[in-house]
């Protein structure tokens, strides 16, 4: 028995190796050289990127093994019934906006915004499954996108939070690289475009509190309280962080995903008032309340980082935690309502343009 339980983990061993090695998804490691100048960030101890505090992910064998059930089973409500009708955007209609900055929302962290007459997507995963392989997660809630991403027109810069499936998905970015200008993300995460065969130069990696202009826009790399990795021995290799997009005119906050924590405050004294902000608000489970917030504690980082709307996102795409699906947005639209926050929550496709907000958005996920 034990020569045999010792062939089939030597036989799962050398299968994960062979998989992280043969496919590109995982994408690219860390050098000495890179670990070098990340040493100068005081985000960087002892070899990997740490957060502000010591973060809990409570999670012992037992809760893995548990989890792993819950996620491949059908639990009731956390996933939708039917699949989720989208609206529709044409290429054209993109490429020749040219009024007052909005917002498209592909569902979870992806975004499309037009401002200052640029295109920017922010953590554009539009893959069908956030994982390396499609049996090892389950599937969008929507078979369409509002847009296909061969149609969409050329691209001026792309911003990612972190390297996470979910939010930097290989597909996504090998179909967009060659109409992209410029990608900009935290420290590290560049080392996997590059693998993915984009160009250095139009790579900038920034740590938390560095800014760079992109025309007449500043983009801001902001703190989060989240973790990193692509594989079993690279977490905490490359940075995560929140984004501040700012023209002459307007700022917006991206949070990226984070649990909740003083930095929104910081952020908010430092940078805010933001006109809008996208605040993560789904795929919390009390197993890993410091990496995720639950849905009050999006309300409140809300009125942390003194945003004048708010809008729930990191829902509506996937299930990546047990609770329903609708949960996250219901519940923060009535923690907003006591902090006397307007929550913004279009379809996704459906466009939100900043100076024309209100809360005239229905319902639709009922």
């Amino acid at each position: 028995m034990l020569i045999t339980l010792g062939l089939l983990v030597g036989i799962l061993i050398v299968g994960y190796l062979a998989f992280v090695n043969l496919s590109p998804q995982f994408g690219g490691d860390i050098s000495r050289e890179q670990q070098a100048v990340f040493a100068r960030s005081a985000n960087y101890k002892d070899g990997k990127f740490v957060n502000d505090k010591e973060i809990r992910l409570d999670m012992s064998f037992r809760d893995m093994a548990s989890s792993a059930v819950k996620f491949f089973r059908k639990e009731p409500g956390t996933v939708p019934e039917r699949d989720i009708a989208v609206k529709k955007i044409d290429s054209l209609s993109i490429a020749e906006y040219e009024e007052g900055t909005r917002l498209i929302w592909f569902g979870h962290s992806a975004f499309l915004l037009q401002m200052d007459q640029k295109n920017i997507l922010i953590d554009p995963m539009f893959g069908s499954v956030p994982a390396p392989h499609p049996l090892l997660g389950t599937k969008r809630f929507s078979s369409e996108l509002p847009i296909a991403v061969e149609k969409l027109p050329e691209i001026d810069a792309v911003i990612i939070s972190h390297d996470h499936y979910d939010h930097l998905d290989y597909g996504s970015i090998k179909k967009l690289k060659d109409k992209v200008n410029m990608f900009y993300t935290p420290l590290g995460v560049g080392t996997h475009l590059k693998e993915w065969g984009i160009e250095e130069e139009r790579i900038i990696e920034l740590d938390w509190w560095e800014e760079t202009g992109y025309g007449d826009l500043i983009f801001r790399c902001t703190p989060a309280r989240h973790f990193s990795g692509r594989k079993f021995n690279t977490r905490e290799s490359t940075l995560w962080s929140s984004w501040i997009i700012e023209s002459a005119d307007e700022k917006i906050f991206f949070s990226g995903d984070s649990g909740y924590g003083p930095h929104f405050k910081e952020i908010g004294d430092k940078y805010g008032p933001f006109d809008f902000a996208m605040m993560e608000c789904g795929q919390y489970n009390e197993l890993w309340p410091d990496v995720h917030m639950f849905p009050e504690e999006t309300a409140q980082a809300g009125a942390d980082v003194k945003a004048k709307y708010i809008m729930p996102i990191h829902w509506g795409a996937f299930k990546l935690a047990f609770h329903p699906w609708t949960e996250p947005v219901d519940r923060v639209i009535k923690k907003a309502k006591e902090l006397e926050i307007p929550v913004v929550s279009p379809e996704i496709g459906e466009p939100v343009v900043i100076d024309k907000l209100g809360t005239e958005y229905t319902e639709w996920w009922k």
